[in-house]
């Protein structure tokens, strides 16, 4: 099992949501948040004031899959998010050990 972690654009939140359930992914969580990347980094060295103020809106989406969707949900965030201008967003994936369902007590495959 996969954990495909990404940072969008809010505005993007819609368009990506239906893309997802276009390929019938039938879970994700979602949250707002504020960070900042790169496209905060053009006068290295910062003053640590400037650090503080400087919070970009996001959104991170979670989705927990089998290994063998990846690719396919990676690809269509991918192409759902992108505008082609800076802080389009990240897209991460990680190992998921292991899974279990709290109604159920399923674990593994059967919980997500």
């Amino acid at each position: 099992m996969k954990e495909i972690r990404a940072y969008i654009q809010p505005f993007m939140l819609q368009k990506v949501t239906d893309a997802l359930h276009r390929i019938h992914v039938h879970g994700m969580s979602v949250w707002e948040i504020k960070g900042f990347g790169r496209e905060k980094d053009e006068s290295y060295p910062h003053h640590v004031s400037d650090q503080l103020v400087d919070f970009v809106p996001k959104i991170r989406i979670e989705i927990i899959c089998e290994e063998d969707q990846v690719k396919v949900i990676v690809e269509t965030i991918e192409k759902a998010a992108h505008t082609g201008r800076k802080g389009d967003g990240k897209i991460l994936v990680f190992d998921v050990l292991e899974a279990l369902s709290i109604r159920t007590g399923k674990k593994g495959s059967e919980a997500i």
